[in-house]
């Protein structure tokens, strides 16, 4: 099925929480006021919240895609039909008390054994539950998500902003934060990266599927007829119906060990119009995958995995951990990313600072590792307060490709992304973000930017640390001549000594 346009913004502009211009302020407004509703009715943990709107959203949107396709094609067989007509979400708007919370409940533990239903899908209602027991505000819920208006504006669908919208509740609450990268930064790294249309894609810590969201709408607006383009429409015009059936059947991959993670990511990715997309829940850090993708490698990886946790020693991989010993997961996930690449692949990751300059064997042999197999073409080093409010950890990003040699690193130091740096974040003026993207075809090299060879890396012990290689230029310091400054010192004491002696005149 052809994909709608969606809205095409630059890198720099767009936001970790706010959506595009399409997106209205009014159904803003009603998603801040389906949370506090949730939160009024007992449900304050927003994790489970988005979860349960997750549920009610997605039953809603099947069944009005069901009728859709019922109303196109006569021989359509209704998903919702038979013994699962009930289930449909019409049955439950006017309904109230306990028979609204039979009906909902029902629906939501026994829609996975739905007919028709994709595999995604099944997985998003595995072990589903209902968590809102207050029947006013479950009530209250199903109305709000009933009068929303999420059919296209201007030719573009808002569901997914909707979404988006929502999703950034949790980090503007602090919880499960740490699964919300920035949007303006994985952009960034996406942009870096430049995925196309061919690529088999993978995010091994995908969290809510943003990377993997990213990749899809860069592709389609690199893809998009220029007048199209001109009027803020990214459709992907251009791709090939060949390339349409394997973006949307086979290119995108998402791992996460997290089930409420990996549901929202199916919803997410679902409003996305990726609904076909092979999301599934395990650690790769600790279990193998099935050999549906070609030699278990990917064209491109994108990802932010976990920092600074461990893993069991009898739980790693076997292979992942050959001469590596260590039980770091940012140690582990860059050897996956390494593994895990096709032969020309490119990476965009983000790591955090003790990688690129810990000094214990696992650290040193892995980034030698990286430098010699892969070509390692920049280190994006991010500011401190990147993840505030909830992390401080200084990052950075790699952009590798696998296959060759590195000849040389460019470094770029991204010291502000448009936003403050303190727990509020707010938008400020100053931003490198599109000084970076600019710099980066050439490799450019500016007050925030340069290059280092291979052989200065390796004489530093294959240390990726900024500060061992950022040049200092020493700007010359002009003084005044000295007897100018002796002249200027002798009037300056002649004029003080002439205005005391006036005053002591005066004092007699």
């Amino acid at each position: 099925m052809r994909t709608p346009p969606v809205q095409s913004d630059s890198v720099a502009a767009q936001t970790l929480a706010t959506p595009s211009n399409f997106f209205s302020s009014g159904l803003r407004q009603k998603v801040d006021q389906l949370m506090n509703i949730l939160w009024a009715g007992g449900v304050n943990n927003p994790m489970d919240s988005i979860e349960q709107i997750s549920y009610l959203l997605f039953l809603r949107l099947l069944t009005e895609k069901d009728n859709v396709l019922a109303s196109l094609d006569k021989k359509y067989v209704c998903i919702f039909s038979g013994k699962w007509a009930k289930y449909a979400w019409g049955n439950f708007v006017t309904l109230t008390g306990d028979q609204m919370f039979n009906a909902v409940r029902d629906a939501i533990e026994k829609l996975h054994e739905l007919p028709g239903l994709t595999d995604t899908g099944k997985l998003l209602f595995s072990r589903a539950t209902l968590k809102i027991y207050d029947r006013p505000t479950l009530r209250a819920v199903v109305q709000a998500i009933h009068g929303m208006d999420l059919s296209a504006h201007d030719g573009h669908d808002l569901k997914g902003d909707m979404y988006e919208y929502l999703l950034s509740k949790l980090s503007a609450s602090g919880t499960n934060g740490q699964f919300r990268t920035p949007r303006h930064i994985i952009d960034l790294i996406v942009a870096l990266v430049n995925p196309q249309p061919k690529h088999w894609i993978c995010d091994p810590a995908c969290g809510t599927a943003g990377f993997l969201i990213s990749a899809f709408t860069h592709i389609l607006r690199q893809n998009t007829k220029p007048a199209d383009a001109k009027r803020g429409l990214a459709d992907g015009g251009l791709i090939k119906p060949s390339q349409w059936k394997f973006l949307e059947e086979q290119a995108f991959t998402g791992f996460d060990n997290d089930a409420n993670m990996v549901k929202i990511a199916i919803l997410n990715l679902y409003l996305h119009q990726l609904e076909k997309a092979h999301i599934s829940m395990l650690n790769p850090l600790t279990t193998g995958f099935g050999g549906a993708y070609p030699g278990q490698q990917f064209d491109i990886i994108l990802a932010n995995p976990p920092f600074a946790g461990k893993v069991q020693d009898e739980s790693i991989l076997a292979d992942l951990n050959y001469k590596l010993n260590t039980r770091a997961t940012e140690l582990l996930f860059l050897k996956w990313f390494i593994d895990h690449l096709a032969p020309g692949g490119r990476a965009g990751v983000i790591v955090p600072n003790g990688v690129l300059f810990g000094s214990t064997n696992a650290a040193t042999s892995l980034r030698e590792l990286l430098l010699t197999e892969c070509d390692l073409q920049a280190v994006i080093n991010l500011p401190s307060g990147v993840f505030k409010p909830y992390s401080g950890v200084g990052t950075a990003a790699l952009i590798f490709e696998k296959g060759k040699k590195t000849e040389s690193v460019w470094f770029y130091d991204l010291t502000a992304d448009g936003y403050s740096l303190d727990d509020k974040r707010t938008p400020i003026e100053a931003n490198d973000i599109p000084d970076a993207l600019a710099k980066w075809p050439n490799r450019d090299e500016g007050p925030n930017s340069y290059r280092v060879p291979i052989e200065k890396i390796r004489e530093n012990d294959w240390s990726l640390a900024a500060g061992r290689y950022k040049p200092v230029t020493a700007e010359p310091v002009h003084h005044d001549n000295p007897r100018r400054i002796v002249a200027e010192v002798l009037a300056l004491e002649a004029r003080i000594t002439a205005k005391l002696t006036r005053l002591q005149g005066m004092l007699k």
